[in-house]
């Protein structure tokens, strides 16, 4: 699951039939509405005047006006739903999502990692034949497949709490990313329209289906069985498997390549190497006195190849040197941990991946320190895109050069202790 940017309009041509000339006039002023009240209550129009709104957009994509009236009879958003913004006076409710509240060490529990692996080479022997097609056809190894499977649903066995067109209703309607919600929720009733069941659209709370969790749009473009055809995403794992196969090609997959490897930082460097701007061949890498753990070799033909040093928990857990691959995976996900969890099992899958530096207490991810830490960094000049209270490899690695810069202690971790500096100094 992946986030998608927006961009949909309604076909000119097109009308909305069966309205009148008050309600399109309604459908009007709820635009107008929308776009100024930056999601306050008082500005925000009813819930079924929000619906309608859809209409023309959804028409444009060929949503009957009997799919698109039963999809939303008696509908009501679900309020309970984290990343809502519920009143004027009231913050987003923050993010539950695991990437980006849990403590690495959890998030990457290795006991967790175990259970998964044993399970994933048993589904290896039973679905060997797609799973060979899929490595030959499409050109992404089995293991990783497999990772895909069981990160998002545990190989099928979590049943998925929500109902799609709800989650996607509600977030489009009262959602912190109103906006990206709206096309999913589009395409959701595009789905319904080609004869997907209702009943089948069961999901996660950002509206995520399948065994291996598609964002409706990304159905539409990268669901395809092996013998083509649009995917049953539900009911059949040659389909789920040969889906997510397809999604990490079509985002870039690089047959043959790893993920990563765990690396050692030398005493001469640090984690404020991290991140994408530090990318380079393995052989520099090499050069500058960074090796594979447990005096492992990098392959010979890996030399040549370009990574950057990614350290999920800072100086408190593994490091690795990571390529194209894990950038694909985040495409999938767009978080660190999420692509270090699959890039993980799929190696435990295949029969290896213990970590073997250990973790250490870095605590759970803070939204409150880390948006501090952000606003600070920014304010001081460091390249910070965006203030979000997420922690990725850009935020690492700024913390890093701040506190080296600054003669502290480099761990390259958002902590109350470097706020306090930032905002002191």
């Amino acid at each position: 699951m992946s986030a998608i940017e927006i961009g949909i309009k309604a076909h000119p041509g097109r009308r909305a039939n069966h309205r009148t000339a008050a309600n399109l006039g309604l459908m009007l002023l709820a635009f107008v509405v929308i776009a100024s009240g930056v999601g306050s209550v008082e500005a925000r129009p009813s819930f079924q005047t929000f619906l309608e709104t859809l209409w023309p957009d959804a028409q444009a994509l060929g949503v009957s006006r009997t799919t698109f009236d039963t999809a939303f009879r008696g509908l009501k958003p679900d309020r309970s739903l984290p990343d809502l913004v519920l009143g004027k006076k009231k913050k987003p409710d923050k993010v539950r999502q695991a990437e980006f509240v849990r403590a690495p060490r959890d998030y990457l529990n290795a006991k967790t990692l175990g259970k998964l692996a044993v399970t994933g080479r048993q589904l290896a022997k039973k679905h060997a034949r797609v799973l060979g097609r899929i490595e030959n056809e499409i050109g992404v190894d089995r293991y990783s497949v497999l990772a895909i499977w069981g990160r998002e649903t545990s190989y099928g066995r979590y049943r998925l709490p929500h109902d799609a067109i709800r989650v996607l209703a509600t977030q489009a309607y009262l959602g912190r990313r109103a906006e990206l919600f709206r096309k999913e929720l589009l395409y959701a009733l595009k789905m319904l329209e080609e004869g997907v069941p209702r009943k089948k659209m069961r999901a996660s709370w950002a509206g995520a289906i399948g065994m291996t969790q598609f964002l409706p749009t990304e159905y539409f473009k990268h669901a395809q069985a092996l013998d083509g055809g649009r995917a049953n995403l539900f009911d059949s794992v040659d389909d789920a498997l040969a889906s997510a196969a397809h999604q990490l090609k079509n985002k870039g997959w690089v047959t043959g390549q790893t993920w990563g490897y765990e690396t050692v930082i030398p005493k001469s460097s640090s984690c404020a190497l991290e991140g994408p701007p530090g990318v380079r061949p393995i052989s520099e890498w090499i050069a500058l006195g960074f090796k594979r753990v447990a005096g492992r070799k990098f392959p010979q033909k890996a030399l040549a190849d370009l990574a950057y040093l990614m350290s999920p928990a800072g100086a408190y857990g593994p490091s690795f040197l990571v390529f194209e691959n894990f950038q694909v995976i985040r495409r999938y996900n767009t978080s660190d941990l999420y692509a270090t969890f699959v890039g993980n099992l799929a190696d435990r899958i295949a029969g290896s991946g213990n970590f073997v530096t250990p973790w250490k207490g870095s605590g759970r991810q803070r939204t409150d320190i880390i948006s501090g830490v952000q606003q600070s960094l920014k304010d001081k000049g460091y390249p910070i895109g965006k203030v979000d209270g997420f922690i990725g490899s850009g935020t690492r690695r700024q913390v890093g050069q701040y506190q080296e810069k600054n003669k502290l202690p480099i761990d390259c971790w958002p902590t109350p202790g470097v706020l306090e500096h930032m905002r002191n100094s």
